[in-house]
C-alpha cells in the first residue's frame, strides 16, 4: 500500500514538472491618441463632494406650485413640502433674490398588489369509526391577494445656479380616509421622503 502511494506521488510530481505547452504572448498596447495630452475629460474623475450646508433657501422650480390632483390640491402639497423643508433648515424665498435650491414635487395615485395570509394554526384530535382518534394536522394557509391604491409623493431638489439635480426621494401612503386624514397622510409621506436629506 505504501509502495503504491509512493508510485502515484512520484507520477503526480513528474506530471507537474513537464514543460507547459502554452506560451504567454500579447500584442503591444496601442499608443495614446495625439489629442489625449491636450484635452481634459472631466467624466473620468468622480464628481466633487457636494456641500449641502451651503443650501439655505429655496424657491419653486419655474415659479410654479406643484400640480394638484383629485386626492390633494396644489396648496396642500405645497404646504406639506414647505413644512418638511423648513424642518431641515431650508427657508422659502419670498423676494426676488436668487434661491440656492429649486424644488419640485408631484403626487400621483398608483396601484399595488398586497398579500394577506390567513393561518389557522395547528389542530389535534379527531374521530373515526372505531372511536376517538388522535393525530396532528396542520391546515393549509389561505393567501389572499388584492389591489390597493396608494399615493406616491416625490420631491426633487435642483441646484439653482447649475440646474443640476441635487437630491430626489419618494414615499407612499394609503389613499383612503377623510380630507383631514388625507392631509395628515400627505404630510407624513413628505416627511418620510425627506428623512434622508441631507445625505450623509
Amino acid at each position: 500500500m505504501r509502495r503504491l502511494c509512493l508510485i502515484l506521488l512520484s507520477l503526480g510530481l513528474g506530471a507537474c514538472s513537464s514543460p507547459n505547452p502554452y506560451v504567454a504572448a500579447s500584442a503591444p498596447m496601442p499608443p495614446a491618441p495625439a489629442q489625449a495630452a491636450t484635452t481634459f475629460d472631466a467624466s473620468a474623475y468622480p464628481a466633487p463632494v457636494r456641500d449641502y450646508g451651503a443650501y439655505r433657501n429655496w424657491a419653486w422650480r419655474n415659479g410654479q406650485l406643484p400640480a394638484g390632483t383629485a386626492w390633494a390640491d396644489s396648496a396642500q402639497i405645497a404646504e406639506a413640502v414647505s413644512g418638511a423643508l423648513d424642518q431641515r433648515g431650508l427657508r422659502p424665498l419670498h423676494d426676488n433674490r436668487p434661491a440656492d435650491l429649486l424644488v419640485s414635487a408631484d403626487v400621483r395615485l398608483e396601484k399595488r398588489l398586497k398579500q394577506v395570509q390567513d393561518d389557522y394554526g395547528y389542530g389535534y384530535g379527531g374521530y373515526n369509526r372505531y372511536g376517538p382518534g388522535y393525530g396532528m394536522y396542520n391546515s393549509v394557509p389561505i393567501v389572499r391577494t388584492y389591489e390597493v391604491q396608494v399615493v406616491v409623493v416625490r420631491v426633487n431638489l435642483f441646484d439653482a445656479r447649475s440646474g443640476q439635480p441635487v437630491w430626489s426621494a419618494s414615499a407612499e401612503t394609503g389613499s383612503q380616509g377623510s380630507l383631514s386624514e388625507r392631509a395628515d397622510a400627505l404630510r407624513q409621506a413628505v416627511q418620510k421622503a425627506m428623512t434622508a436629506y441631507p445625505p450623509s
